[in-house]
């Protein structure tokens, strides 16, 4: 929003640039603004045109019901068509008014200059509608906006003014701390913490804060505590407009976030026992992989060995995509990092000690659903290992490059290396080698997806391209 009103101004205003950049830093607190009032916000300034108002900035209240209307963010409109506006500009002063929003319907118009010395550079509104709003006191609601609204002046954090929500309590205090104005949410928030009336309390006294039993304070908030009182979580705000120093009046919100916290507290823990799940599978994959070697070395045939030590591969590959889960919160995996933590563990097996692997990756990093990583992560074992076996053997040194590409329906991988090419029509013909009908298997069947195998070029190895599709029978968390 700040740059869109810089902007705004600069394009079709003659305000300075100290002019300007006040009402972006203003611009920061608007739906704050809007939220407070339960109101419409509107911002006019002059604009360059003889007899134009430019339409800096609106908003609608999350707090508050109020039917969508004419208001476009950088438009003009004709200062005959606001006269309100219009005589504040003139005068200076704060003025109220009505507007029809629709016919027979009128809303309350509560309009206020906003100055820089003795010019006003800008006109704000705030528009409701004070019968159905049904609110006592709403006159200080307003004050402390305009209040605030001075305050913003000064640049502040991004997260000074949060929106309010509907279930948000509202207190205003004044310079000495008394309440003068808690709206229907905060009374009902203090009545589960055992006070009656909040009116004519002061903000510190016992009354208020006999139930707390901790106080936490963000060093990056400072303004903002979250306070356990009477079994509930209540996160408190307080923005303080001050003049010369001292407090002008106090603005506090309060945010009931118990059941919000309990259910990041069930979330927590239960991330935490998913973890030392995908923990114990991953101990228990490599036991499995223990025993099968142990099997392999009593063997006697040699393709026993051979055919041991591939159930080896594949099972440690799946442990490699529970191992990540274990170590990390989220439920997805990276699939580079994958690769490269399946080739560690072929390499170790099956090649040669002087046999040196480079591998290339190109596009962004992919990152995938757990439900379908175990699915991707054999199957790259299962082109690794073919690599190996077929590509690279008699060689010392093979290059695997895995190249990545997101759209916005289907995900596609293309798995190359750099060794002796496959035998003509093996991938068309469907050959029964386990390896390429467990990577059919996988795509075709558990991804939905489709796979193609073809050598290069001139010998320059083999290719394999695998499309994933993006749909809703897609297996994601």
């Amino acid at each position: 929003m700040e740059r869109d009103i810089r902007a705004l101004c600069m394009a079709h205003t003659d305000l300075s640039m100290r002019e300007v950049a006040i009402l972006a830093n203003m611009a920061a607190a608007f739906p704050f603004l809007s939220d407070l009032t339960h109101g419409e916000l509107r911002v006019y300034v002059r604009a360059r045109e003889e007899g134009q108002l430019l339409l800096a900035a609106h908003h609608y209240p999350h707090t508050f019901y109020m039917a969508n209307n004419d208001g476009r963010v950088g438009s003009l409109v004709s200062a005959l068509e606001e006269p309100v506006v219009s005589d504040v500009f003139k005068a200076g002063r704060r003025a109220r008014g009505k507007r029809e929003w629709r016919y027979g319907a009128m809303l309350d118009m509560f309009v206020y200059p906003i100055h820089e010395g003795d010019t006003v550079i800008g006109v704000l509104t705030f528009e409701t509608d004070l019968g159905r709003l049904a609110m006592a006191g709403y006159e200080k609601l307003q004050r402390a906006a305009v209040e605030i609204l001075y305050m913003a002046r000064a640049e502040q954090p991004p997260a000074f003014f949060r929106p309010i929500s509907p279930a948000d309590g509202i207190l205003i205090a004044d310079a000495h701390s008394r309440i003068v104005f808690a709206d229907a949410a905060a009374e009902r928030i203090y009545r589960v913490l055992g006070v009656g009336s909040l009116r004519g309390c002061r903000l510190f006294e016992r009354a208020l804060t006999q139930a707390i039993t901790r106080e936490t304070i963000a060093r990056d908030t400072p303004w903002e505590k979250e306070i356990q009182a009477a079994g509930r979580t209540i996160i408190r705000r307080e923005i303080v407009p001050r003049e010369a120093g001292q407090p002008k009046l106090y603005v506090v919100l309060l945010s009931d976030v118990t059941e919000t916290r309990q259910k990041d507290e069930e979330i927590r823990i239960k991330s935490v026992v998913i973890q030392e799940i995908h923990h114990r599978v991953k101990n228990n994959l490599q036991t499995i992989a223990s025993l099968l070697r142990m099997q392999a070395r009593r063997a006697k045939s040699d393709e026993v060995k051979e055919a041991l030590q591939e159930a080896v591969d594949r099972v440690l590959s799946i442990s490699v995509v529970h191992e990540f889960l274990s170590q990390q919160g989220s439920e997805s995996i990276d699939v580079q990092e994958v690769l490269e933590s399946i080739l560690k563990l072929v390499a170790k097996s099956m090649a040669a000690r002087d046999f040196a692997i480079e591998t290339a990756f190109r596009g962004p990093r992919l990152v995938l659903p757990s439900k379908c990583a175990s699915s991707v992560a054999l199957v790259l074992n299962e082109l690794v290992l073919n690599s190996m076996e077929h590509g690279f053997a008699g060689r010392i040194h093979g290059k695997i490059t895995l190249s990545v590409e997101e759209t916005e329906k289907e995900w596609r991988l293309a798995f190359q290396n750099d060794g002796a090419p496959m035998p003509e029509g093996i991938w068309e013909a469907k050959s029964k080698s386990l390896g390429l009908s467990i990577i059919r298997t996988l795509v075709e069947g558990d991804l939905s997806g489709s796979v193609t195998m073809e050598n290069l070029p001139e010998g320059a190895g083999v290719s394999t391209k695998i499309t994933i599709p993006k749909h809703e029978n897609m297996p994601i968390d």
